[in-house]
């Protein structure tokens, strides 16, 4: 019988909102305190997987795991468009099925992966299914990273609403600062509050702006500082406990 995916699934309110230093900070900690925790990037575009840049590199290095950056990233797309197009301009055709068979092996190899989407949820995967539509099949809890500043309520609230209308459960939120902070921006302070409010999810922290080169030890200290990792603790047990009962 095959091993049914347990973790997290973490998807943007766009892209470049930061989904792989978050997913790569998340793990990092939480293999830190001991959990076999895997990362797995489904799709992977605007870069191969060698590619300093990409994003299968960066999760390697930053979240500590030993798996090779071509399993972590089984399908990757030099072409910088929605993984859909990124294969087809290179001859590919994606099924969701082949994009779930490539996280397979992760899978029997970790007790939890944390699967970071590509963009928004609304990103085209396949030419029938959008990035929403492998997080529904994945059967994971959804964590929404989304950025610190103006702007976010809007796309935070809208992300939230179209992941429940499409039947996912939303375990949280983190708010990014993909770019510098400006002392002009005062929405930074109240963001959080705002979303935890008028869109009943909890935020569990605010990530200050991670520039220019840093360690994987920075990143995990800037985690445990400014975010809350224990509600992905609760999501990964609440899982075990689920598996045990089932078998």
């Amino acid at each position: 019988m095959t091993k049914p995916f347990a973790g997290l699934f973490i998807a943007g309110t766009d892209t470049d909102v930061g989904k792989t230093v978050v997913t790569a900070g998340i793990a990092a900690a939480l293999r830190e305190r001991g959990y076999d925790l895997g990362v797995w990037k489904p799709v992977q575009s605007g870069a191969l997987t060698h590619e300093q840049k990409s994003d299968a590199f960066r999760l390697r290095v930053w979240s500590g795991v030993e798996d090779l950056c071509d399993e972590i990233a089984p399908l990757a797309f030099s072409a910088p468009l929605t993984p859909w197009l990124a294969a087809q301009a290179e001859g590919r055709t994606l099924t969701l099925d082949d994009v779930i068979a490539g996280g397979r092996s992760l899978m029997a190899k970790h007790d939890w992966l944390l699967v970071e989407g590509a963009g928004g949820l609304a990103v085209p995967l396949t030419q029938t299914d959008l990035m929403v539509d492998l997080a529904f099949r994945l059967q994971l809890p959804l964590l929404l990273v989304a950025r610190a500043g103006l702007g976010t309520i809007n796309h935070t609230l809208l992300s939230l609403w179209y992941a429940r209308s499409r039947g996912l459960e939303v375990a949280g939120v983190i708010l990014n600062e993909a770019a510098p902070a400006t002392a002009t921006d005062e929405s930074v302070a109240t963001n959080a509050a705002m979303i935890e409010r008028y869109g009943n999810v909890s935020v569990w922290g605010v990530l200050p702006y991670m520039g220019g080169a840093f360690t994987r030890q920075q990143l995990v200290e800037s985690m445990r500082a400014h975010v809350d990792v224990s509600p992905v603790e609760s999501v990964l047990k609440k899982q075990s406990i689920k598996g045990e009962i089932q078998k």
